[in-house]
């Protein structure tokens, strides 16, 4: 009898702590439906302060955790298109809108209307939510200023300006295969040029002048400010990132006959793990505190968002002759940019 009581406790004492555990599940699953806490997997084109500062605060507002991998533009595009069948991330941050494009194209994204974006001017947005801008960077020219006085120097005012013989094998800029930046370089030449046989004309010219090509976009700023290379193409906000950073022989100019520019964007990747969560992070991304992040973290993009304000250091895009741009069209185009750039200027 005694046996049969004990037995009976010990069963009563089980189901107790089942019941327990079944509840607990259940309020955490309602915790994770609800958008509080849970986990993301992040690809960021961003530099890795930016990137770091930006999954942090993030966290911090959300509870959301957040699994953040590095990469360049271009190399996130291959890896998620390696990962189509199967992907492995959910959210794409912080690189120029064609690769965005391009992806859409592939039927890479996931379109995702955010309430936030409304604010976000329309030219600087796909308009079915595949991705929204977050930023603008123009390219300029980053030259050392040891340089130029050892050759006799102006900083360079035009495209043509880097065809001067000095320049040979002194420019360094970003690799189109693996740069987003670089494909804007290229896409810039083009517009500046007047049409894509006069802009590979001139990319033929300057691959006689290039040191290397970089696989990161931003590279050539620090090879410049080290002295490595005389002159360098990147977006402008890299280039006052490395000034500020201490590299004072650096000086900033833009072509005069026109630049082109990068609308950095996010979005969701199709069929991300955690959709829900993804949709949580592009309304926190295009939002003024979210784009004003990156000024806690030493870079000076300028913002798309009306209500964002800009670092003081940005480049005054009203003094600079920005090309219209098309992100829609360059990104419909890049594979066949890159692969003709590739053949006929990289060989």
């Amino acid at each position: 009898m005694r046996k049969s009581i004990k037995l009976l406790f010990m069963l009563f004492v089980l189901f107790l702590l089942a019941a327990c555990g079944s509840n607990d599940a259940s309020s955490e699953n309602e915790g994770n439906n609800s958008g509080q806490g849970g986990n993301l997997t992040v690809y960021s084109a961003y530099p890795e302060e930016h990137a770091m500062e930006a999954m942090n605060q993030f966290t911090e507002a959300t509870g959301i955790e957040v699994e953040m991998i590095r990469m360049s533009a271009g190399e996130i595009l291959a890896k998620v298109r390696a990962e189509k069948n199967n992907p492995q991330a959910d959210i794409w941050y912080g690189s120029a809108a064609d690769t965005f494009v391009a992806a859409k194209e592939e039927d890479l994204l996931q379109a995702y209307q955010s309430p936030e974006a409304e604010a976000i001017p329309e030219q600087y947005r796909d308009s079915e939510g595949y991705w929204t801008g977050v930023y603008i960077g123009a390219i300029g020219f980053a030259t050392n200023k040891h340089f130029l006085e050892e050759n006799g120097l102006d900083a360079p005012a035009s495209w043509d300006d880097l065809l001067d013989p000095a320049y040979k094998s002194d420019i360094v800029m970003g690799h189109p295969n693996s740069s987003g930046v670089a494909y804007t370089t290229l896409d810039s030449i083009i517009r500046a040029k007047g049409g894509e046989e006069e802009g590979f004309e001139y990319m033929n010219d300057l691959d006689e002048q290039i040191q290397q090509y970089t696989t990161s976009g931003g590279a050539p700023g620090r090879m410049v400010g080290l002295n490595e290379a005389g002159a360098g193409i990147l977006l402008a906000y890299d280039i006052v990132k490395y000034i500020e950073e201490g590299y004072d022989d650096i000086i900033l100019s833009f072509p005069e006959e026109g630049t082109g520019y990068e609308i950095g964007s996010v979005g969701i990747i199709n069929d991300a793990p955690n959709a829900e969560l993804a949709e949580q992070f592009v309304d926190w991304a295009v939002s003024p505190e979210a784009q004003e992040v990156g000024q806690t973290a030493n870079n000076f993009h300028n913002l798309t968002h009306p209500d964002a304000s800009e670092p003081e250091q940005a480049a005054d895009l009203d003094s600079i002759n920005l090309i219209e741009s098309d992100p829609v069209e360059a990104g419909g185009r890049r594979q066949e940019i890159v692969e003709r750039w590739d053949n006929e200027v990289n060989n």
